[in-house]
């Protein structure tokens, strides 16, 4: 049993100003906490002054985050009371320049860092997490943080706020949650040379060596936390969609910027149509990019047409996307990425780089 000062330096069962007298003389803790007794009401109330306090997000990014390494009873009541002002600071946007600055306010490490440099020894790492019945672990290489691209160990923001937020609006026990960060290294030159980078400093690693890499992460998770789901959480997408076919059916796992993003895109478009009263299998879906999401939400778009009415063709026949290189067309197919492959239509690309997103908006009416 937790007492006296580890008690009080464990977040998970800290609960500060607020123990009563009877569990303050039980657990070892008189003398160690100012005499009077708060109710948690009555600390969400200084909390929440002392946020109030804080004028640019950043610095409300981390007096959250300093709390919920500190009481995260009080964290969470703390959200819960204020949602709509503070999960933009937990998560998207600000979480986005928490990233960017992650190594200048550190404070305090939180979840795992597993680096490239500790192959061999993953399932002994896993196993120092103090918690042993995980059931939810999102990891990130931090190659594709948000619209921000790689950042490396920075990415670690990303597991964290993203778990942050299936606790206070999910209900997940936070006891249960397990961010992760896989350093590999990193492609971002200007993070090579910042003094308060934290990961490797080296070249992102990439080939067989990432794969095997990849390969004893998965097995660890499977042999020391076998209840877990795994989410991968942006992930470049050299690796994203293939990482995603050769694990879920071996792992209990998705990838949340492919498969969460399409089932949110799916949910809104179900919705509209009961109001138009218009059939799934008529609607012919516009993309604008053809990243990890949106050929995901153009693949669970297939699958629900397919259910519909429609043939697999018939239904990817209905998605249209244009990339950096303008409409995805099948006479492109030589040098198009392999996701993108099953949506190139048989249609002239436009003869002008100007008229590309025109043309594709003419081709969609």
């Amino acid at each position: 049993m937790l007492r006296g000062t580890a008690l009080l330096a464990n977040p998970l069962f800290n609960k500060g100003t607020a123990f009563p007298d009877e569990e303050r003389d039980a657990l070892g803790l008189r003398g160690l906490l100012p005499p009077r007794v708060f109710t948690l009401e009555a600390q969400v109330d200084r909390a929440y002054a002392n946020y109030r306090r804080k004028h640019e997000p950043l610095e409300k990014y981390i007096f959250l985050t300093l709390l919920q390494n500190r009481n995260e009873t009080l964290f969470y009541k703390l959200l819960e009371t204020y949602p709509e002002e503070m999960i933009p600071i937990i998560y998207t946007p600000t979480v986005g320049e928490a990233c960017l600055d992650y190594g200048a306010i550190f404070r305090r490490p939180r979840g795992l860092f597993v680096s490239i440099r500790e192959r061999g020894r993953i399932a002994e790492i896993l196993r120092h997490w103090p918690q042993a019945d995980v059931r939810m672990i999102v990891v990130t290489d931090g190659e594709r943080i948000l619209g921000l691209g790689d950042l490396g160990a920075m990415g670690m923001g990303i597991s964290v706020g993203k778990l942050s937020l299936y606790t206070s609006c999910a209900g997940l026990h936070p006891g249960y949650c397990l961010p992760i960060t896989l350093d590999v290294g990193t492609d971002n030159k200007s993070l090579h040379s910042s003094p308060t980078y934290l990961g490797l400093n080296q070249p992102r690693v990439r080939g067989e060596e990432y794969d095997a890499f990849i390969e004893e992460f998965v097995t660890a998770v499977k042999t020391v936390f076998p209840k877990a789901l795994l989410q991968w959480e942006d992930f470049g997408n050299t690796n994203a969609f293939r990482l995603l076919r050769d694990y879920q059916k071996r792992i209990c796992s998705f990838n949340d910027d492919i498969q969460g993003t399409a089932g949110v895109a799916l949910a809104g478009l179900l919705s509209a149509l009961r109001i138009t009263g218009q059939p799934l299998a008529a609607q012919k879906l516009l993309f604008l990019g053809a990243g990890e999401a949106g050929t995901g939400i153009a693949d669970l778009f297939t699958t629900a047409a397919v259910a519909a009415g429609l043939t697999e063709s018939e239904a990817r026949a209905r998605c249209w996307f244009v990339d950096s290189q303008g409409l995805v067309v099948r006479e492109r197919m030589a040098k198009l990425a392999p996701h993108k492959l099953p949506y190139a239509q048989d249609h002239h690309p436009p003869d002008s780089p100007d008229r590309r997103f025109r043309h594709a908006i003419d081709v969609h009416r």
